[in-house]
């Protein structure tokens, strides 16, 4: 007696399914964040620099500038919109080089995943890392130095827009720069001056007013400024805006040129970024 089988059917394997841009997005942003978590070099000095920077400022200065306004409010708003440069600008244009030096952007450029996903990882990092540092100045700053937050909805929604402007503008300039360092180790020395020299002439570490006419002109041609500027309408007094040297906080001017270094931004990331060194080709 013969026993017969019935053919087994063919097993057909489900189709992957294929992961939503906005996952692949959200799945590079993590990977950034925990590349940056694990830089302690670069957690201190991003989180740590600023609040330092207060603290030693604080021991030094403590008149006021202005009725009902000490030097070391002027200052913390200053220091606010330079940590979202350094988290930014700087952050970028030093570690951006490092990754082409190493061909993680070459090796990323030869893979099926769009080219802007690695961009839109970069700028979540600069999201989350930004406002987990802010967050962190203000509670230094209002625990510490009795720095006053804003008491209406007008005031949040400024901080908002002269914040996400003024990220926008140093992310995509920090992007563009990244393309004059040669080599991982010049990334540091090509934007560490313009950051630091930004923050002297821009009115984070001095008054502005205080600071030679042709200092002011200069520094109003960049980002920082206005960045300090449009902050300090939303943690000054109002009256303060008779101290600024147009006599007022001029947010028209400081949403237009944070808004014009955007587009500049974007134009010089367009046609300047590099995903290989010179010696690649």
């Amino acid at each position: 007696m013969t026993t017969t089988t019935k053919p087994t059917a063919p097993v057909v394997a489900a189709p992957a399914r294929r992961t939503g841009a906005g996952a692949l997005a959200l799945r590079q942003g993590r990977l950034e964040i925990t590349q940056f978590l694990r830089s302690r070099e670069s957690v201190v000095f991003t989180m740590g620099f600023p609040i330092i920077m207060i603290l030693i400022f604080a021991a030094i200065f403590s008149d006021e500038i202005a009725p009902g306004v000490s030097y070391t409010q002027y200052f913390i708003t200053g220091m606010i919109a330079t940590g979202l440069m350094t988290v930014s600008f700087q952050n970028l244009g030093i570690w951006i080089p490092i990754e082409r030096d190493r061909g993680v952007l070459k090796r990323y450029r030869g893979t099926p995943m769009p080219k802007w996903v690695w961009f839109a990882g970069k700028v979540i990092m600069v999201v989350v890392i930004g406002v987990a540092e802010t967050a962190l100045l203000l509670a230094v700053s209002v625990a510490l130095f009795d720095l006053d937050l804003p008491q209406t909805a007008a005031k949040w929604l400024t901080f908002g827009w002269v914040a996400v402007l003024g990220v926008t503008a140093c992310t995509l300039c920090g992007i563009a720069i990244s393309s004059l360092a040669r080599t991982a180790r010049s990334g540091s020395a090509v934007v560490t001056p313009v950051a630091l020299v930004l923050q002297f002439i821009s009115g984070v570490f001095f008054v502005f007013t205080s600071l030679p006419t042709w200092m002011q002109q200069v520094a109003a041609i960049f980002p920082l400024k206005w960045m300090c500027q449009g902050l300090r309408s939303v943690f000054l007094p109002d009256s303060f805006g008779a101290q600024e040297p147009g006599g007022s906080f001029e947010l028209g001017t400081v949403a237009l040129v944070l808004g014009a270094w955007c587009v500049i931004g974007l134009i010089l990331c367009l046609t300047t970024f590099r995903w290989t060194t010179r010696r690649d080709g």
